[in-house]
Parts: structure tokens; C-alpha cells; sequence
């Protein structure tokens, strides 16, 4: 099982050093948690800081090392911290935060933002549901179902780390003693509801109705030119009541409702339709979810679509991660070949933030390997990084894949990229992710 050094993190958590990491996950450990708590109470000067902490434990995960054993434990905390990460760099890309690991099945989540004690309870309730989502492919265990608990609060004036951990630990007992509950506040107040899951899945097909669901693009550049080569769509909602909801829980929300294939429809129509809009031979990547994959007409649907919207697809790139492959994976390598002989390009992503399954590099119809921001992270000052990093690379090549760098964030990581042979890379560094009118401004400028 991998050690991943560096999980993904947002900005905010990119410059912490390897000594406040934990060493399994790559988050932020408790250290750095306490220091960046008490670095926004001296930055509110004695007013109320808009900090919002959570606390998510798994419930009897010793059970799981007694039945599996520590690598197939190891291997789950690793799998629920890269959820975490990811959930946290979806919802609040724009904010200051930090997730970290603070010992055996918990995690801390906290954000310095305005937030609505609705939105907080609603985020709680669905990274719950993100980290309870089966974890499958840890050698022997088979499929794991976890069962976490959440405990909520936003920080006082005055309230230190140490507070703070000890209320959250305080909560958190109280939830494991109710059974019927999962998400809790520390506070001892009246727990509100999060919006019912009735109402957010009827939300969200209004939102569909109505066109509200907005599509953001993250640049991608080439190397060694820095050239713009086009963007990786992303879906982002704009709640009325709950703010801003970030890729991750979007699609959660729509599994539950079983609007899955609506949702990617809609997504792909906008994208492509926005994408042949845009001059010269940009291209555009698309995210596969397991519910497109499951799909029998999936191939024939994405290549109508692809078909209406003038687009070409020889400049369109899908890009599936390795979750959504676990489950019939000859399934999915044919369909994926039917579309790549329509012209569609496959890219393999987030490589290196799971278990890094070699064999989909067999089997599967690929044209790039996108190496996850955990490969890039540490190779400027992490010799085994480095060595880690130079042999994907070297693999990547020995199959005629190119390779994609993301969550570049310095410029020393993009000329070690740059140097190592790399074609493509996206990240902060560069570009954050913009709306359709911003990036088609980005478009003009570079051109």
C-alpha cells in the first residue's frame, strides 16, 4: 500500500512542512491543526472569528484492523483522508482551511469563512455521507462500509485549540451514546435539521430545469511553453440557502436521487457547448462518474451530444479515476474504447492518490495518465518523492502515455515537471478554476 506523503490539499495547507503532516495520510497533523486555529484567533483581534470546526470519527474502526489487519486499515484511513481533502477543496476553494488527521479513525475539519449554521450542519451531513460511501480494493478486506459521526461548532472569542478539541471530543461521545444520531453540535443548543434530502434532491432538479447548475474551467497548459491547451470542466451549485456546492457533494446529492445521468448530461451539454465556442484547437476534459460508466448507451448518448454541439472530439479528453472503475472493469475498458475510436481521448486521473491499480493501465484504452497532485507535491525537497515521481513518469512513457501534472502550485515543481519529460500541467500556480466569460477572457489574452 502506498504512503502518501502529500494528500491533496488547497492552498492554505501547501506550505506545511513534512514534520506537521501525518505520515500516513499526508494531511495536516494535530500540530499544525492547533497552530492554524490559533493563528486565526490572533488574526481576529478579539472579534468573532467566522471559524467553523468539525470533528468525524469512524465509529469501532479497531474492528476493521482486528478483521482485515493494519494494511487494509492503513489502506481505508488513506482512502477517507483523499475523500476528505477532496470534499474540502470543492467546497471552499475560495476559503482558508485545513484538514487534518488527528489520530487513529479522526479527522478535523475547520474553515475560517461566514458560513449559516444551516450550511455547517448540511456540510457535515454530507461529508458524512462522502467518507460512509463503500471503500472497495484493499486486498482481503473486501468492500468496507464505515459508519462516521460528526460533531459541529463555530469557535468563540477566546476559545484556544485545546477548547475546542475538548468540546468536539465531548460532542462526539454524546453521538457514539445516540444511536439515531449522526451529526451533532457542541454548543448544546437545538440541532438544526440540514435540509431534508427530499427537498435538496427536488432543489436540484429544479436547478437542472433551469439552467442553474454553473460550470467552472480549470486551465491546462503545455510544457515547456507555458501555451494554453485548454480546460478541465468542473459543476458547481449555487444554493439559495446553502451557498455554494462544490463537485463532490453535487453528485452526491444526485445519486441519492438517482439523477446521476441528468446531472452528467447536463454537465457535458454545457461544457461542449461552451467548448465550440472556443477558437483554435483547445481542448476540453470531462469528468466519468460510475453511473455513466453503468450505462449501456452512455457511448452512443456522450457522442450525440458531442455530435450537436459542433465540437470536435478529437479535442475532447475523459477523464475517469480509478473508483469509478472498480466495478466491471472490462465493462467500462470497452465502452471507453468505443468512444476513443470515435476520436475521444481517455486520460487515467488522479493517478497515485489510491492504490495505483497497474492494471488498468493494461486494460485500459489510454491515451494520458493524469498523476494527482500527491505525485508533484513533495519533489522539491522529498528525494523518494522524486524517485516515486521520475519512475511514473518513466512507466508512463514506456506505454506511450502522456503525462498531466496537476496541482502544481510553485514554479519549482513546474520545472521539475517541465524537465522530467511531462506534457501537460494545471494548478494555482498558473490559474485557479474560472467561470466560461472569465476563462474565454483568459482565451483572448494568450492568444
Amino acid at each position: 500500500m502506498p504512503n502518501i506523503s502529500s494528500m491533496i490539499q488547497s492552498n492554505p495547507q501547501a506550505g506545511l512542512i513534512v514534520e506537521q503532516r501525518d505520515p500516513l495520510t499526508g494531511l495536516a497533523g494535530t500540530s499544525a491543526a492547533r497552530m492554524k486555529l490559533v493563528q486565526w484567533q490572533e488574526q481576529a483581534q478579539g472579534r468573532t472569528a467566522p471559524v467553523h470546526v468539525m470533528l468525524l470519527a469512524l465509529g469501532r474502526f479497531d474492528t476493521v484492523n482486528l478483521a482485515y489487519g493494519e494494511a487494509a486499515g492503513d489502506g481505508a484511513l488513506v482512502t477517507v483522508a483523499q475523500r476528505i481533502a477532496h470534499f474540502s477543496e470543492d467546497e471552499f476553494e475560495d476559503g482558508d482551511w485545513i484538514a487534518a488527521r488527528i489520530g487513529g479513525g479522526k479527522f478535523l475539519l475547520a474553515v475560517r469563512e461566514a458560513c449559516s449554521r444551516e450550511r455547517w450542519q448540511w456540510l457535515g451531513e454530507a461529508l458524512a455521507d462522502a467518507v460512509a460511501h463503500p471503500i472497495a480494493g484493499l486486498d482481503d478486506a473486501g468492500t468496507l462500509r464505515l459508519w462516521p459521526r460528526v460533531a459541529l461548532m463555530r469557535s468563540m472569542p477566546g476559545e484556544g485549540p485545546q477548547m475546542i478539541f475538548d468540546r468536539l471530543g465531548e460532542t462526539l461521545e454524546r453521538a457514539h451514546r445516540s444511536h439515531g444520531q449522526r451529526v451533532l453540535w457542541a454548543d448544546g443548543d437545538h440541532t438544526p435539521r440540514g435540509r431534508p434530502n427530499a427537498q435538496l434532491e427536488a432543489d436540484l432538479l429544479a436547478a437542472l430545469d433551469r439552467d442553474e447548475i454553473e460550470m467552472v474551467y480549470q486551465p491546462q497548459y503545455s510544457l515547456p511553453d507555458d501555451r494554453l491547451i485548454g480546460a478541465e470542466a468542473l459543476a458547481r451549485w449555487q444554493h439559495p440557502q446553502l451557498g455554494r456546492i462544490g463537485a463532490s457533494a453535487l453528485f452526491a446529492i444526485a445519486e441519492r436521487a438517482d439523477h446521476v445521468a441528468p446531472l452528467s448530461r447536463h454537465i457535458a451539454e454545457r461544457a461542449l457547448r461552451d467548448a465550440a465556442a472556443w477558437p483554435g484547437d483547445l481542448r476540453l476534459s470531462l469528468n466519468v462518474t460510475p453511473a455513466d460508466l453503468a450505462a449501456a448507451s452512455f457511448a452512443s448518448e456522450l457522442q450525440a451530444i458531442i455530435n450537436a454541439s459542433g465540437f470536435a472530439a478529437e479535442q475532447l479528453t475523459l477523464e475517469i479515476t480509478e473508483h469509478v472503475l472498480l466495478a466491471e472493469l472490462e465493462r467500462s475498458a470497452a465502452m471507453l474504447g468505443e468512444l476513443r475510436a470515435g476520436g475521444v481521448k481517455i486520460a487515467l486521473d488522479d493517478f497515485g492518490a489510491g492504490f495505483c491499480n497497474f492494471r488498468y493501465l493494461q486494460i485500459l484504452p489510454l491515451d494520458y495518465l493524469k498523476l494527482d497532485r500527491a505525485m508533484v507535491e513533495g519533489i522539491a525537497d522529498a528525494p523518494k518523492d522524486m524517485a516515486v515521481f521520475r519512475a511514473i513518469v518513466a512507466m508512463a512513457k514506456a506505454l506511450s502515455l502522456k503525462v498531466i501534472a496537476e496541482g502544481i502550485e510553485t514554479q519549482n515543481q513546474r520545472d521539475i515537471v517541465a524537465s522530467e519529460g511531462c506534457e501537460f500541467y494545471q494548478g494555482f500556480l498558473r490559474s485557479v478554476p474560472m467561470g466560461a466569460e472569465e476563462f474565454a477572457r483568459l482565451v483572448d489574452q494568450s492568444n
